[in-house]
């Protein structure tokens, strides 16, 4: 199948409405006027378990929905009940909302086997007949994935409360895509904002029957439609061209769009849930279930999971995703819990599976950036460094160990070294790229990164679950202090680990993610798990960045040295082996080393000390050098620089700590200098350059 065929697509005279339902044995065509009345049309069935029709006078604007008729026959998967009006999987764009009080569901309230013969229409949304239109303006410049800072951003949370964004657009497309906010972006040097999920989606009703919402937008209804709610100008189909608009305006400042996207489930949740589109179409075809065909097999924990081994819905994927590449002019994914997608008609995860090999082959897709998170919470669900070429990889160990380091509760600093080269004994294999592992610290779901630095423990109270949601491992430290405080000395050592924390982001091997807001103080004052916070608690507070000078002025330069210093983000791993200039006169350089305190490089002893808090790291290439020294201990420590053939000088290009210790800038090999605790400092170093070959005859 073809997002050309399936969906809703305005021709000459009419629109063409085409639907797969295989199990089918009616399919109808609702339409709706302005008034909500209905006109049906019933649609033909062709032997790909297509249904299909074109509709005479149908234009743009117009809504509609489908009522799928079949057996009722929950013990063998099939839960047709053509009382219920469906939304259209592949709809380009979709109006109105859920009244979840209304008949949502396909069993009725005493029993979830037994079927609900009430009509769901003035409950439920409806599909929308998209006219198409250009794509956005493609990137100004193209981004190598070396080359990529993503900064991982909620659309409507990080414009909700912008001074400079008119009141009307905040929240919205059009308030991302307004020239201030662009700016700010430009100006902090990322180059590629992603999205938490914008595909259109819905809250679950265990939200709204506390009070909430689903604010995060992890509940996918429609694949194709982009989230009405977003839109400042309409939802009969203005969502699509201001979504476009917003793409354009990115990409003419050379930012990237990358869509954090949720094919592993949908918002229906499990059987005793919603019945708003794919249930309805056909249970047994979009959903895994358990062997007794009775029940959802829920690999997500959302309660249901889709299931890629029917070819429908792996092209129902695969679509959906040329789509928003084609058309929507995005410029990459990434997959949540994207190992759901790799399971087999037994659930047994594959790495063949047809879906990476579809990727890979595809000439629109083998060309975007692909992020997988790579695990979900089935058996042999964490495929952590299993994805291959191709594919780039949240690194949740890099996390982890970046919050450890900082907070004193590692052994040694081997694990320091591993996570600055790239990770390389998760993604050095079969040709992989170093880009391989995303790098974070920071993550829409958890802590903020001001918030890792000042809680020991969560505080989800708002969530309305006794606080009894959200991780409990945190590996966060609050510097002797639980929550806020106008303790000065608590305060300073809070924002140094927090710059220490963005250093080794910044400056590790791979392509690092940082969580919009981090670099500006933001906080969920301890709510690790805002997924149902559409209040101020999640929202970004632009009016406090005066106070946030120093993560934003440090962010800012790690970012511009990153960009400017292709060693700082090497495409490949680096060898030890590998020597720069060996014929240069002795310079003798090498890719990358790692240095002591004394200014040699580390030895056994060294690597195996357990109460090593320090590291030197050298990285070089025919150009350039640095000379970069990680300090975790509590108290100042004094290091030697290495002399030649390492550098013939150094000068700090940025440091963690306070402005005083930046007045010292330009230094000489040997030369001893005193580090403060818990601190981090960049050396660029000079080096010889390589002389012409006839020149060094001479």
């Amino acid at each position: 199948m073809d997002s050309a065929i399936l969906g809703a697509h305005v021709v000459d005279g009419g629109t063409r409405f085409a639907l797969w339902a295989p199990r089918a044995t009616r399919v109808e065509l609702a339409l709706v006027d302005t008034d909500r009345r209905q006109t049906n049309h019933d649609l033909v069935r062709h032997n790909d378990g297509v249904w299909e029709l074109l509709v005479p006078g149908v234009g743009p604007g117009q809504r509609y929905g489908y009522r799928v008729h079949g057996p009722w026959s929950p013990e063998t998967g099939q839960r047709f009940n053509p009382s219920k009006l469906l939304v259209d999987p592949y709809a380009r764009a979709i109006t109105g909302g859920v009244d979840y009080s209304g008949p949502i569901s396909d069993h009725t309230p005493e029993s979830n086997y037994l079927p609900d013969p009430r009509d769901s229409f003035a409950s439920v949304p409806l599909s929308v007949v998209v006219a198409d239109t250009p794509p956005p303006r493609p990137l100004a410049t193209p981004i190598t994935e070396d080359e990529l800072v993503v900064y991982e951003t909620h659309l409507k949370g990080y414009t909700q409360l912008h001074p400079a964004v008119p009141e009307h657009l905040r929240g919205t497309y059009a308030g991302m895509a307004y020239p201030a906010v662009v700016q700010h972006i430009k100006k902090l040097g990322v180059n590629a904002v992603e999205l938490l999920p914008v595909h259109h989606f819905i809250s679950e009703p265990f939200a709204i029957g506390k009070g909430l919402v689903n604010y995060w937008g992890y509940n996918t209804l429609g694949f194709f439609a982009p989230h009405a709610p977003y839109s400042s100008s309409g939802t009969l189909g203005q969502q699509v061209t201001e979504f476009k608009e917003m793409v354009s305006a990115l990409h003419d400042q050379g930012i990237a769009v990358i869509l954090d996207v949720v094919y592993n489930h949908t918002a229906e949740g499990g059987h005793e849930g919603p019945t708003l589109s794919f249930r309805g179409i056909d249970h047994a075809g979009y959903y895994r279930l358990t062997s007794d065909l009775r029940n959802d097999y829920d690999v997500t924990g959302t309660g249901n999971a889709v299931d890629t081994s029917m070819g429908g819905v792996l092209d129902l994927i695969l679509d959906s995703l040329r789509y928003w590449v084609r058309d929507m002019g995005v410029d990459g994914f990434r997959f949540d819990l994207c190992t759901t997608l790799i399971r087999d008609q037994l659930h047994h995860v594959q790495q063949s599976h047809e879906f990476k090999q579809a990727v890979a082959e595809d000439p629109v897709l083998s060309k975007a950036v692909m992020i997988t998170e790579p695990w979900d919470l089935g058996p042999y669900g964490y495929q952590v460094g299993r994805w291959g070429r191709g594919w780039s990889e949240w690194n949740d160990r890099f996390r982890g160990f970046t919050r450890d380091f900082w907070r004193g509760a590692v052994f040694g600093v081997e694990e320091l070294a591993t996570r600055l080269a790239g990770s390389a004994d998760i993604f050095d294999h079969d040709g992989r790229p170093a880009t391989s592992s995303v790098n974070f610290v920071t993550a829409h779901d958890g802590f903020t990164l001001r918030d890792v630095v000042t809680y020991d423990l969560k505080h989800n109270e708002a969530n309305g679950e006794r606080n009894r949601d959200g991780a409990d491992d945190n590996r966060s430290w609050n510097h002797g202090y639980e929550g806020e405080t106008e303790d000065a000395a608590i305060n300073a050592a809070r924002r140094r680990t927090m710059r220490n924390m963005m250093a080794t982001l910044l400056l590790s091997s791979g392509m690092p993610m940082v969580l919009a807001g981090d670099e500006m103080g933001r906080t969920q004052q301890g709510n690790n798990n805002a997924y149902c916070q559409d209040t101020p608690l999640s929202w970004v507070h632009w009016t406090e960045t005066d106070e946030w000078d120093d993560q934003l002025a440090l962010t800012r330069t790690l970012v511009d040295l990153r960009r400017k210093h292709p060693v700082l983000r090497p495409a490949a791993f680096r060898s030890r082996a590998e020597v720069i200039g060996e014929h240069d006169e002795g310079l003798g350089r090498t890719e990358s080393a790692w240095f002591n305190e004394h200014g040699t490089e580390m030895t056994i002893e060294n690597w195996h000390d357990g109460g090593r808090r320090s590291l030197g790291m050298y990285v070089s290439d025919r150009r350039d050098a640095f000379y970069i020294f990680f300090h975790a201990g509590t108290e100042p420590l004094e290091i030697t620089l290495p002399g030649q053939p390492w550098s013939s000088g150094y000068r700090i290009v940025a440091h963690t700590g306070t402005p005083d210790e930046l007045r010292m800038t330009a230094l000489a090999p040997g030369r001893r200098v005193i580090l403060p605790g818990r601190t981090v400092v960049v050396m660029k170093a000079t080096v010889a350059s390589r002389r012409p070959v006839a020149e060094r005859r001479r």
